[in-house]
């Protein structure tokens, strides 16, 4: 990998950050690979904020709503992702407040209601069991989950 001068480096990350929102991790991690010091990485980052091209809210807006809206991940994962990439609660918070309660509990039955046709079980239980741990695994909330379930597989056929 080719090293870059500091302003080389900062034309670079500049571009890098100007495609798309990225987290601070992503970015350090980033400069690192250019070949740059430590001091030179932190003086960087420190000019990135200063310019507005690194915002961790608005990055972790960004990757909340797009997360939801093209992938359908459930609030769960969209934490654990967020957490991994080491932004604080506040801006994780800040992030999750991008996702309407409405559209949220729409696109879970919506799930659901897609997954039942490829559940093939006789057992209403076992169903729902299964049904659960698909949208689990999707990161919505267990208490959610079976609260949808509940009302779109019925107790009795």
């Amino acid at each position: 990998m080719k090293t870059y001068s500091q302003q080389e480096a900062k034309g670079k990350i500049q571009r890098y950050c100007a495609y798309q929102e990225r987290s601070h991790r992503e970015v350090r991690n980033k400069l690192f690979e250019y070949g740059l010091s430590r001091s030179d990485v932190d003086e960087l980052i420190v000019d990135l904020i200063t310019d507005g091209f690194l915002n961790e809210e608005r990055y972790a807006k960004a990757f909340a709503g797009g997360k939801f809206r093209m992938k359908k991940w459930g609030r769960l994962k969209i934490i654990n992702a967020l957490e991994a990439q080491g932004l604080s609660a506040n801006c994780i918070q800040s992030g999750l407040r991008e996702i309407d309660a409405e559209d949220y509990e729409r696109t879970l039955t919506e799930f659901l209601e897609k997954k039942i046709s490829a559940v093939d079980d006789d057992n209403i239980y076992s169903k729902r069991d299964r049904l659960s741990k698909a949208a689990i695994l999707k990161g919505y909330e267990p208490e959610l989950v079976w609260k949808i379930l509940r009302e779109i597989v019925p107790d009795h056929k």
